[in-house]
């Protein structure tokens, strides 16, 4: 079956024009591009660069990689690329970069590649972002042949753009504290997810040491687990979670009569194990929805936003 055809952009390192073009492999593209770019025989082999940084492509894998539109530049034998011969070599511009000058029209180039292909956007990065963020409407309005309403628009765009970035960057940093707390804790979703009926290993039923004879008298918590909470200033946020559910099922006069309290210091207890208990699964809802979200993020509508208008 033969390969999809990849759509591609090409030039000559100085020249004006570029021809669109598409190829299923770096071999036809070379190809084409010397018969477009009329590249004589006796000046190939030809290079191929991208254009914005000048990374020479001559691996198939990386070329079937590249999205579709890639801008490509030409290189004769023994040429070079150079920055300067396309304006600092970030983007691809219809107009000479001499008309731009200095760091203070940056917002001119990058506002050029807008009105070039909008979804450059993608490709650009949150300082270029907020730098068009930042430019008066009425100028980025002059420059795109807009009206101001489409660039309100067109900027409100940019800002999401730059929202979600940071949303998904402090999400990924909240997942992986939240993992590593989860690590250090000792495997809560596991303990949690395992079944009620499942025995518990060193379960004793222990006497209280006192001379009643009833249930009361008596606990199925093991010495471990009545020793933490006798001597745990905090013993809830000791135990595990399968050891907090043993402690709310517990019968609360056969709990005082083990540790040796009264009733109402049990109840107190067993409140205080209920809330943590709660408090750890809620902790693992909020990893599952953290998850969902990190996954579920869908693409961004833009849409057409030269021939659309967003109701605000």
């Amino acid at each position: 079956m033969a390969a999809p055809l990849k759509r591609c952009l090409l030039r000559r390192r100085d020249g004006p024009e570029q021809h669109g073009v598409a190829a299923s492999c770096l071999r036809e593209l070379r190809d084409k591009a010397s018969g477009i770019l009329a590249i004589d025989k006796a000046r190939q082999p030809i290079t191929l660069v991208l254009a914005e940084d000048g990374t020479i492509v001559d691996d198939e894998d990386y070329f079937l990689c590249l999205p579709s539109n890639t801008k490509f530049v030409a290189l004769a034998k023994n040429e070079k690329w150079s920055s300067k011969s396309l304006g600092s070599g970030t983007g691809w511009l219809s107009e000479s970069v001499d008309e731009v000058d200095g760091a203070a029209e940056k917002w001119k180039q990058l506002a050029r590649q807008l009105k070039d292909d909008l979804s450059n956007i993608i490709l650009m990065s949150e300082e270029d972002l907020q730098v068009l963020i930042d430019v008066p409407r009425s100028d980025l309005a002059e420059e795109l042949a807009q009206s101001q309403t489409k660039i309100q628009v067109l900027q409100d765009t940019l800002q999401q753009v730059l929202d979600r970035r940071e949303e998904e960057r402090q999400s990924r940093q909240l997942l992986e504290l939240y993992l590593e707390a989860l690590k250090n804790e000792g495997s809560i979703l596991r303990k949690v997810a395992e079944p009620e009926t499942v025995p518990r290993k060193e379960m004793d039923v222990v006497d209280a040491g006192t001379s009643r004879t009833g249930p009361s008298a008596k606990t199925a918590l093991s010495d471990q687990i009545l020793a933490a909470l006798k001597e745990k200033p905090a013993p809830e946020l000791c135990l595990d979670s399968q050891d907090l559910e043993l402690v709310l099922k517990e019968d609360t006069q056969a709990l005082a009569s083990a540790l040796r309290w009264d009733k109402q210091k049990a109840e107190a207890l067993q409140q205080a194990c209920d809330q943590e208990l709660s408090k750890r699964l809620q902790q693992v809802q909020t990893l599952h929805s953290l998850r969902s979200t990190s996954k579920g993020k869908k693409t961004l509508p833009w849409g057409d936003w030269l021939g659309s208008k967003r109701k605000k």
